[in-house]
């Protein structure tokens, strides 16, 4: 058994090893890069739910980062508990191969109350007079106040929102060696997630994203150096590329124009209300869940999808099963953006309509994606005002999110049209990477050879079932 540390730079992709990634470029040299073609849709819990149990979407049920939960009749992204993973993991699978072995999971998705013997992922405070304060949650429960008393708190606001920095990646790379310091585990993922920002703020070519790389590549070459001065081999991963965008498709102004989307008004502002309405669509980057309530308008629905521009295919059943996406979490069709194009979750037909979450940083009510979270809206001379009121503990509303979805240059969910826009994998031992490309699937087994080089992959049977909705 072999100490492997997986870390998941967050948006690379093989053109971007470049010159303005030194340190990667020269630890590359030698190594196999190889492009991983991702799953659909390429977002960050369906990609690592896939490289985490080597099955597809259909197996491990994570159709997104969120989905339509039908019992409940409503819409939820980034749920936390590991238990929504409907497939065995690797590390459970390397438990079986030997009962020592121990990961560490720094800031993966669906990361608490899993089986992994450490973990740290994101948990705000929520208070009562309306504050919502930087935290995190870990397993042990104490490693959380020993990160936090020697690094600071976890810059939450620099990990999300218009204030989005290195800090974050730099603060997870910094717990990820306190951590391993402390427990030595076996395998160690980690996520920096800091290309993800300005990539989707202003595209591949903005003036930011030179120094982008730069900066993450220094917090690559520290934790590279600070694990192989350990012993441990090191793989560099990513979970999408990101690609160019002009163009957002506002799906549900579309089917509630055409009556297909029921809302409810509250004190003059509107809620979507998923389950009165006939259809509707939680969109997820460049991907839309399109769920059908009345079976009897289902053709129209899908027409209606078909011909909006910047819609690229719609998926019906038989495209779903061809796709390894059929499960009950799915929509009933699944819509596919053109390259240029991304799908917001806009569903109201005048802002002074919108909902007062709409202009706000507020990833679990909003009922599906929102890249426009990054941007301040220009208009709003507040702001610094209001966060003083907000840190003396009056209630007032952060409303300094714009509803202008032109403003997102950035998107990812569909395969994109060339390789060099694929997520990567790159790795030292080049024997176990023999391919020009690999699978999104095959991540799992490419780990596991790392972690023990001299057992094939082929694994006992966890006795878990793995599509049980």
């Amino acid at each position: 058994m072999k100490k492997t540390v997986v870390i998941n730079v967050v948006g690379l992709s093989p053109s971007l090893i470049s010159k303005n990634t030194p340190f990667l470029q020269k630890w590359s040299s030698d190594a196999k890069v190889v492009p991983v073609e991702p799953v659909i849709p390429a977002v960050t819990c369906t990609m690592q739910a896939t490289y985490l149990t080597g099955r597809m979407p259909e197996s491990h049920g994570i159709v997104g980062n969120g989905w339509y939960f039908k019992d409940e009749c409503e819409i939820k992204f980034w749920r936390q508990s590991n238990k929504l993973v409907k497939a065995d993991k690797i590390w459970d699978k390397a438990r079986r191969l030997d009962p020592k072995f121990t990961c560490s999971n720094m800031f993966w998705w669906y990361n608490m109350y899993s089986t992994v013997d450490y973990s740290v992922t994101p948990r705000p405070m929520y208070l009562a007079d309306g504050r919502k304060v930087p935290d995190c949650y870990s397993y042990p429960a104490d490693l959380r106040d020993q990160l936090q008393e020697r690094l600071g708190d976890f810059p939450l606001f620099d990990f999300w929102g218009p204030k989005t920095s290195i800090k974050s990646s730099r603060w997870i790379a910094e717990a990820s060696k306190m951590t391993d310091e402390r427990f030595d585990p076996t395998l160690t993922l980690i996520y920096l997630p800091h290309l993800d920002y300005n990539f989707q703020r202003y595209g591949k070519e903005h003036k930011s994203i030179p120094r982008d790389l730069k900066d993450i590549d220094k917090v690559c070459e520290d934790l590279i150096k600070y694990y192989e001065a350990k012993g441990a081999q090191v793989i560099v991963l990513s979970e999408y590329g990101i690609t160019d965008v002009s163009h957002p498709v506002h799906i549900n102004r579309e089917l509630r124009r055409k009556g297909f989307i029921q809302v409810r008004e509250e004190r003059g502002l509107e809620l979507l209300d998923a389950g009165a309405s006939k259809a509707f669509a939680v969109a997820d980057h460049q991907v839309a869940h399109v769920y059908v309530n009345d079976p009897s308008v289902s053709s129209q629905v899908r027409e209606l999808i078909e011909s909006l521009d910047g819609v690229e295919k719609v998926w019906d059943v038989n495209d779903k099963i061809q796709q390894q996406l059929n499960h009950s979490r799915a929509g009933d069709y699944i819509a596919i953006a053109g390259k240029d194009s991304w799908f917001t979750y806009y569903y109201w037909l005048e802002d002074d309509k919108a909902p007062d979450f709409a202009r706000t940083i507020d990833i679990h009510r909003k009922p599906g994606y929102d890249p426009v979270e990054l941007f301040l809206d220009a208009s709003t001379v507040s702001v610094g005002y209001k966060l003083m009121k907000k840190n003396l503990g009056f209630r007032t509303v952060m409303d300094f999110i714009p509803l202008d979805a032109g403003l997102v240059k950035g998107s990812h969910g569909r395969v994109p049209d060339s390789t060099d826009d694929y997520p990567v994998v790159i790795v030292k031992d080049t024997e176990l990477l023999p391919q020009a490309t690999v699978h999104a699937t095959d991540i799992h087994d490419l780990i596991l050879s790392h972690l023990f080089p001299e057992v094939p992959p082929q694994l006992p049977e966890s006795t878990e079932e793995s599509n049980p909705e």
